[in-house]
């Protein structure tokens, strides 16, 4: 496990021999402040959805960065998403879309993550819905 530093505030868990993930890590280990986000959703502030899976994460994902920035928190603090979706199949036909919007928005850190397909969201356009879990180095 790498040593978690000020500089580095989450270390990914890798075990040995497993095959190395791709955009997502098996594990994290981070001690600070916890930053916990309830499922965001893709809408603006206005509460307007846009069209689609992939503009709808590209919205969620921001909403996420704006909340992070609240508690004075970046994208590389994230330790851990969970990701429901309403249509599994477009999430996978998307994924090369879907990533590129990831690093555009978070970069090239990658926690955690799940992803679980759901029957509907509590909003009915939303396509998808994202909880997100951070550490902030103390």
């Amino acid at each position: 496990m790498s040593i978690l530093t000020a500089s580095r505030p989450a270390a990914r868990l890798q075990p040995a021999g497993w095959p190395a993930p791709r955009g997502y890590a098996n594990g994290m280990a981070a001690s600070g402040r916890l930053v916990v986000t309830g499922g965001v959703v893709g809408w603006d502030e206005r509460e307007v959805f846009p069209d689609g899976l992939v503009a709808q994460v590209r919205q969620a994902l921001l909403n996420i960065r704006a909340i992070l920035a609240e508690a004075g928190a970046e994208p590389h603090h994230l330790v851990r998403l969970t990701w429901y979706v309403t249509d599994m199949d477009a999430y996978l036909e998307a994924r090369r879309d879907l990533g590129g919007v990831y690093r555009a928005v978070f970069g090239t850190h990658f926690p955690a993550m799940a992803l679980v397909q759901v029957v509907r969201l509590v909003e009915p356009p939303a396509l998808v819905e994202i909880e997100a879990t951070a550490v902030i180095p103390d």
